[in-house]
């Protein structure tokens, strides 16, 4: 799981950087979407990291990675291609969210 993880914090700063070069750079009218999925991923990234060096939580990067792929290609789909995905961003968002309550519960419970 530690790989993954790494490769998750990798992954995710790589792909925070590029999309907020995009909303800089783009479209004004995408810019605030494609920015708020860059700082989603460029939250996500330490946060990856940080749970490597706590070791708590096992499932919350899991969630994380999930939901930054459902609510991320959510937005960048309709950011891009003026598609709905549906129920796809708010099933994302609450996995990012139930990954964050297992890091909270996790820290209660020692």
């Amino acid at each position: 799981m530690s790989r993954l993880a790494i490769a998750a914090a990798g992954l995710s700063g790589f792909l925070g950087v590029l999309l907020a070069a995009m909303s800089a750079h783009g479209d004004p009218e995408r810019a605030r979407m494609v920015g708020s999925v860059a700082a989603l991923l460029g939250w996500h990234a330490p946060a990856f990291l940080g749970w490597l060096a706590w070791g708590r939580a096992p499932l919350a990067p899991a969630l994380w990675a999930a939901g930054l792929l459902l609510f991320g290609g959510a937005v960048l789909a309709r950011a891009f291609a003026g598609v709905s995905l549906g129920w796809t961003a708010p099933a994302g968002g609450i996995l990012l969210m139930a990954g964050w309550l297992l890091v909270a519960l996790a820290a209660l419970r020692r």
